[in-house]
C-alpha cells in the first residue's frame, strides 16, 4: 500500500491529523514511511495483500514505526530508560515468522 493511500492511518495512528496541512508533516511523513516500508522489506517482511490479517499487523508495525521516527528526530535523546515494546517486538517475529517472508 502507498503512502497516500496509508496516509490517514499514518496521521490517526500519530495523532497528526491537525497538522496534516503542515509542511514538514507533509514532508516528512512520506519519507518516514517509506523508509519503514523499506526497513521491513530489508528485514524480509513482504507487505500482505490487502484485507487479510497480516495486513492489518504490518499496517501497525509500519504506523508505529513512523511514529517513533517522527519522536525521535533529535539526534541525541535524553532519558533513563528507552527499551521497544514487547508487543511491537512480537508482531514483527510473527511477521517474519509467518508466510509472505522473501526467501
Amino acid at each position: 500500500m502507498s503512502y497516500e493511500l496509508r496516509k490517514n492511518l499514518l496521521l490517526a495512528y500519530c495523532k497528526l491529523t491537525e497538522l496534516e496541512d503542515d509542511p514538514e508533516v507533509a514532508a516528512l511523513l512520506p519519507v518516514l514511511h517509506d523508509s519503514a516500508v523499506a526497513y521491513l522489506e530489508n528485514a524480509g517482511i513482504r507487505e500482505p495483500e490487502y484485507g487479510t490479517s497480516r495486513a492489518s499487523q504490518y499496517d501497525l508495525v509500519v504506523c508505529r514505526m513512523v511514529l517513533d521516527a517522527w519522536e525521535r528526530r533529535e539526534t541525541s535523546m535524553v532519558a533513563t530508560v528507552v527499551a521497544d515494546n514487547p508487543a511491537y517486538r512480537r508482531m514483527i517475529n510473527q511477521l517474519k515468522l509467518t508466510k509472505g517472508v522473501s526467501s
